[in-house]
């Protein structure tokens, strides 16, 4: 096994590295630059002077390597549209809403999405099976920019029992990480429905089952602990995706998050905020799926953590 961690370490080393040199040709590669629409206000000379105050009249392989070297030394850069943060401070500021929002939204999504699942499968083709897919089907079919505003118009003006929008209490939270939640809930419904199904018709079910085993032990003990791996696959990229923040839900409810600023940053062309961001997004997403990893392993034993041609 450590091996196997060695190994994947330096495999997220180069993963990282490699979105990081893709996204900076990427953003270099796109016609003009962040001053492009000054042109025709600022003279010459002053548009000089800040391109080269964020080393765009250098070289491209200039810039890369000023970029690579900042960014070993876990220095984003400073932030083209603000003069007072740079984009360490962005997402400093951004990173703890977006994970609060995300943690709850997860939260949300794992407790009713298993309960869910669970219920259709020990109830299958019953009136509680054809109930639960039809809220999972219901949650998949409407999208979460759609879903906001319905429940901004019900519950928070119509109702009054919730905030509108912006961010402060707990009582704010609600409604976003229920519209974030919605989808990926439905989505594991589905999937812990369908593996609960399969284990429950396997034979150790069966010889449980004979031991004389109570219904509720058996679920518990052999059924969901071995249902909920495919659960865990797909928790590993949603809960990087929701920590960092999800841009449309942050818009809507006007919540100061990560994705917010990454969204502004595009619209702005800031480019160190675009690869501060998506490196940040991407190294929370190598870690999380490589701590799903190490998750089966604790989760079912049999299962051995090896690299391919081990």
């Amino acid at each position: 096994m450590g091996v196997y961690i060695v190994k994947r370490l330096l495999t997220m080393i180069v993963t990282i590295w490699l979105i990081a040199t893709l996204t900076f040709i990427i953003m270099k590669s796109i016609p003009g630059d962040p001053f492009a629409s000054d042109a025709n206000v600022l003279p010459e000379e002053v548009l000089q002077n800040i391109r080269a105050k964020y080393n765009l009249d250098k070289p491209l392989p200039v810039q890369y390597a000023l970029y690579m070297k900042n960014l070993l030394t876990f220095d984003l850069g400073p932030s083209i549209q603000s003069e007072t943060r740079d984009v360490n401070t962005l997402i400093a500021d951004g990173f703890p809403v977006s994970a609060v929002l995300g943690l709850q939204s997860l939260v949300i999504a794992l407790l009713f999405g298993i309960l869910l699942g669970i219920i259709a499968a020990l109830n299958h083709n019953r009136l509680l099976d054809h109930v639960a897919m039809f809220l999972a089907i219901i949650g998949i079919s409407v999208p979460s920019f759609i879903l906001a505003p319905l429940l901004i118009k019900y519950f928070a003006v119509e109702w009054k029992l919730l905030p509108v929008a912006s961010w402060g209490t707990w009582a704010h939270s609600i409604l976003p990480s229920i519209a974030l939640a919605t989808t990926p809930m439905a989505v594991i419904a589905r999937f812990m429905r369908s593996s609960m199904l399969e284990v429950m018709r396997q034979n150790y079910i069966k010889t449980a089952e004979a031991k004389g085993l109570s219904p509720a032990a058996i679920v518990i003990k052999h059924g969901i602990r071995n249902a909920i791996l495919p659960v865990i696959t797909f928790i590993g990229p949603l809960f990087a995706v929701l920590i960092t923040g999800t841009f449309v839900i942050e818009k809507i409810f006007a919540i100061p998050g990560l994705g917010k600023y990454f969204v502004d940053s595009i619209f702005n062309r800031d480019y160190p905020v675009i690869l501060g961001t998506t490196v940040f997004f991407s190294t929370i997403l190598v870690i999380t799926l490589f701590l799903v990893d190490i998750s089966y392993r604790l989760i079912d034993p049999r299962i051995k953590l090896t690299s391919r041609g081990d």
